[in-house]
């Protein structure tokens, strides 16, 4: 027997007892003779202490035991059951006698604010007057986060295709020139150039998922935003210098943040490889650091192409380019942004981006400063 159906039974058990105490007038609960009244919960507050939600209807409907939890989450007002489908699953159990467990959406209402999707597990009461029990469970974040992993399963399996299959032609291409230096060469350099974008994938998706399995950071250290910002700098300076771009640093010294360090050096070196991907040659990418309004803000901006108003609010999803073209050329993966936004909301702050097409962009990570406690937030 499933945890569900134990706890349908249990739950049944117990509305049986309320209904007979009502009936008999005596206790619902029978207290054995060393234990006093007092220190036995009644099956009502049993119930109202379950966090599904928990309904017992009589042979016409009528709600007539609820507990807190059905009140809350808008299935149960008063003696009514507000759901129709749960209304009409309920006369199915009743006219069967048959126990059943589904999933239901709801039709909602600007008047009836219910779940998306509620997972509803129905039994018969075993009496004669036409009693059942219904538990109720909000599955809609349970249905959202099934929805993000299948997505995402779907879109590691797509961009990893990419690669693998462009090293094995580029592999079967190389066995086949075996005999040309100047192929084996250039075919040898596009290999190493897909194995480098294929490590730099499966490292930033363990990244992610480190990023997104992870709770509020349990041990956060007081972090020197300078040094940060300096090693994201140097970390980035390769790139930026093959291909001319300075990288200018500035603003605000001394200042520091609570958290973890090598996640925000790496949110901040992701923001620096994306800007100088983006930038043409001999342009600079500026990083700084402020003090503004509560919060220490780090900020990168580039002369580069720029992002499309259409693409602003979709650039921190995972896989998404707003110039997938231009990210096969600069062997971008489409997860460095959405690793910070994942860092930034593991520090209990933000990351925003300001762009116009052919004036550049500037990225601003925005961070809860150190010393700030959730009750002086």
């Amino acid at each position: 027997m499933t945890v569900a159906g134990v706890l349908l039974g249990l739950v049944a058990g117990l509305v049986l007892g309320v209904l007979l105490a009502r009936l008999l007038r005596r206790p619902a609960v029978e207290v054995a003779p060393a234990a006093s009244p007092a220190d036995v919960p009644s099956s009502v507050e049993v119930i109202d202490a379950l966090p599904a939600a928990v309904a017992v209807l009589a042979a016409d409907d009528r709600v007539v035991l609820a507990n807190r939890s059905a009140v809350e989450l808008g299935v149960v007002r008063g003696p009514r059951l507000l759901v129709p489908e749960l209304r009409r699953l309920a006369r199915d159990v009743r006219r069967t006698g048959t126990g059943q467990e589904v999933e239901v959406e709801p039709a909602r209402t600007r008047m009836l604010r219910l779940p998306e999707a509620v997972r509803v597990r129905v039994a018969p009461v075993e009496d004669e007057a036409g009693h059942v029990v219904m538990l109720v469970e909000d599955v809609t974040e349970a249905r959202r986060v099934e929805a993000v992993r299948r997505d995402f399963v779907a879109n590691v399996s797509h961009e990893l295709k990419t690669p693998v299959g462009g090293m094995s032609l580029l592999a079967e291409a190389l066995v086949d020139a075996a005999q040309d230096p100047e192929a084996v060469r250039r075919f040898g350099s596009r290999l190493q150039k897909e194995a480098g974008r294929l490590a730099r994938l499966v490292q930033e998706l363990i990244d992610l998922s480190r990023l997104q399995g992870a709770d509020p950071l349990p041990e956060q250290d007081v972090v020197p935003v300078d040094r940060v910002i300096a090693e994201a700098v140097e970390l980035t300076r390769l790139a930026a210098s093959s291909r001319s771009i300075a990288l200018v640093q500035g603003g605000t010294p001394g200042l520091t943040v609570q958290g973890s360090e090598a996640q925000l050096v790496t949110a901040v070196r992701n923001l620096l490889e994306n800007a100088v991907h983006y930038s043409p040659e001999g342009t600079r990418v500026a990083v700084a650091a402020r003090a503004e309004q509560g919060a220490v803000e780090i900020l990168v901006t580039d002369q580069g192409i720029g992002i499309a108003e259409r693409d602003l609010e979709r650039v921190f999803e995972r896989f998404y380019r707003a110039d997938p073209a231009r990210s096969r050329e600069t062997g971008g993966t489409g997860l460095g942004l959405a690793i910070v936004k994942h860092v930034a909301t593991n520090h209990g702050g933000e990351v925003s981006v300001w762009s116009v097409e052919g004036s550049g962009s500037t990225f601003t990570l925005r961070l809860p400063p150190a010393g700030t406690s959730e009750e002086s937030a």
